[in-house]
């Protein structure tokens, strides 16, 4: 299965409900429209019907089958079918559990190679001490270009409580978050970044947005938030993620 397919542990849920026949009326429509509508999706659905409908396949059929028989003829035939039952409803989820592991460990290691790959942290701002007013925060910018993520951090952050709305300490702050490896919690300053109209930040909070959610195995919104940059690597990255 391709690891860049982007299938998250809820979407895998969504389809499978839907082909089980037990999601709402409303899910069922959205299935069916995004089924004739998005290539992808349709792709996404084909190989989650590989995987559910062949863990049944006629070679372990087979091998439970041989399990039943082996079992002892004296025994009541009502506890052996209860018995069979049960087993086979334990390999099947053994299999399935096996497979999705697989699956997201493969798709999670590529994501992380091509993380590794592309994210650098931004190079910051010119450091002008000189100017008191802003004293506190470009004292904090020496300390994130050297390196001292967690102590820009902490100061950044005091910073913040006054001033939640500030695209230049939501943005430093989202970026400093990803190069201290703490991606999950970056995002939600970026995406303050990316909602104003005016931050001279929104490009590159888009760029680093979008490789947050690729590092945190979300390929749907990396490649949404992609699309909105026009930083060069975007495109590179988004092209590795289509092939």
């Amino acid at each position: 299965m391709n690891p860049n397919t982007g299938i998250t542990q809820e979407l895998l849920e969504f389809i499978e409900r839907c082909l089980n026949k037990t999601a709402t009326s409303e899910e069922l429509q959205d299935f069916e429209y995004r089924l004739k509508n998005d290539p992808e999706f349709k792709t996404q659905v084909t190989e989650i019907k590989t995987l559910l409908f062949g863990i049944e396949s006629q070679a372990l059929k087979e091998k439970l089958d041989d399990f039943h028989k082996e079992l002892t003829e004296e025994q009541d035939q009502k506890v052996v079918s209860i018995k069979f039952e049960h087993f086979r409803k334990i390999a099947v989820a053994a299999i399935l559990v096996i497979a999705l592991g697989s699956l997201w460990l493969f798709r999670g290691n590529a994501n992380e190679k091509l993380y590794a790959k592309h994210f650098s942290p931004d190079p910051g701002l010119p450091t002008m001490m000189s100017e008191t007013q802003n004293f506190e925060f470009y004292d904090a910018m020496v300390n994130y270009k050297q390196g001292e993520y967690q102590t820009a951090l902490d100061k950044w952050q005091l910073l913040l409580q006054s001033k939640p709305q500030n695209d230049t300490l939501n943005y430093f702050i989202g970026v400093a978050k990803m190069a201290n490896k703490q991606e999950k919690k970056a995002i939600e300053y970026l995406e303050t970044v990316t909602l104003s109209e005016t931050s001279v930040f929104k490009n590159e909070a888009y760029y680093y947005l979008g490789l947050a959610y690729l590092k945190t195995d979300n390929i749907e919104l990396a490649k949404k938030n992609l699309t909105f940059s026009s930083v060069d690597n975007s495109k590179k990255i988004l092209s590795e993620l289509n092939n």
